[in-house]
């Protein structure tokens, strides 16, 4: 049975800052009221918690990043802790977009710079041919485990810290508010759900969801998830939305 004409989407995450997103370019075509609005807000860990952890940044000769939160926050801890990296210092990123922000810090170079394809799954397939490295990974208190585990399973240098936290955020202006789709991004976005709306009933509203944690912790809140992403169909959450929404529209 097919849903009623799709209208509105929420995106919980922070609005595009280029006019030619891809997001503004679906909303147009498809004549969709899209809004941005991140459900999570990053907290930074300071310099003396980050003490805590005996974590010593210069020991290690290899750093993984997999978002511009963690290039900016491992950034910013180096410089509360008043230490520059070596120039030889390799950097693992999960993709390029996250390479060419890293140059808003360091002078990229090919030799030190590092990446993989868009997940971090395939970054790993990068790092294996690096074993000889002592990595560190900069992330949050809310990280998925593939790197751990990878890292542990092939015996490398590896060790986690945290820069920075992961927080709900307010959403109580949106108790009123529905949409015909929510699209969530991570496993504390769904955490951030329950946080402010405790009673949410999915009812006729659609699910997307970014990536299997992201689905498993949908389907642990015993909601169900309408639109997947990635897939070899669509390896965007774009081509994601526009299969199912102009499927869904057709008269």
């Amino acid at each position: 049975m097919k849903n009623a004409k799709i209208k509105s989407i929420i995106i919980s995450q922070p609005k595009p800052e280029s006019e030619k997103s891809p997001y503004f370019e679906l909303a147009k075509r498809l004549g969709l009221k899209m809004d941005f609005r991140p459900f999570i807000n990053v907290s930074p860990i300071n310099y003396k918690e980050f003490k805590t952890q005996k974590v010593n940044i210069q020991d290690h000769t290899a750093i993984i990043l997999n978002s511009r939160n963690s290039v900016d926050h491992f950034f910013r801890m180096c410089a509360e802790l008043k230490i520059e990296m070596p120039p030889e210092t390799k950097y693992f990123c999960v993709n390029d977009s996250i390479a060419n922000y890293l140059s808003k810090y360091i002078q990229v170079r090919k030799r030190k710079v590092f990446t993989g394809k868009s997940t971090e799954i395939e970054l790993l397939n990068v790092i294996k041919n690096h074993p000889e490295e002592n990595y560190l990974f900069p992330c949050s208190d809310w990280r998925k485990p593939d790197i751990e585990k990878f890292m542990k399973k092939n015996k490398f240098k590896y060790k986690e810290a945290f820069f920075y936290r992961i927080v709900s955020a307010d959403l109580s202006d949106l108790t009123h508010v529905n949409y015909d789709i929510i699209c969530f991004f991570s496993p504390a976005d769904i955490r951030s759900l329950f946080e402010n709306f405790p009673e949410f009933k999915q009812n006729k509203t659609l699910i997307a969801a970014w990536g299997a944690t992201t689905v498993k912790a949908i389907v642990d809140a015993k909601l169900t998830v309408n639109i997947m992403a990635p897939s070899p169909e669509s390896p965007s959450m774009i081509m994601a939305l526009d299969k199912f929404i102009e499927n869904n529209n057709k008269k």
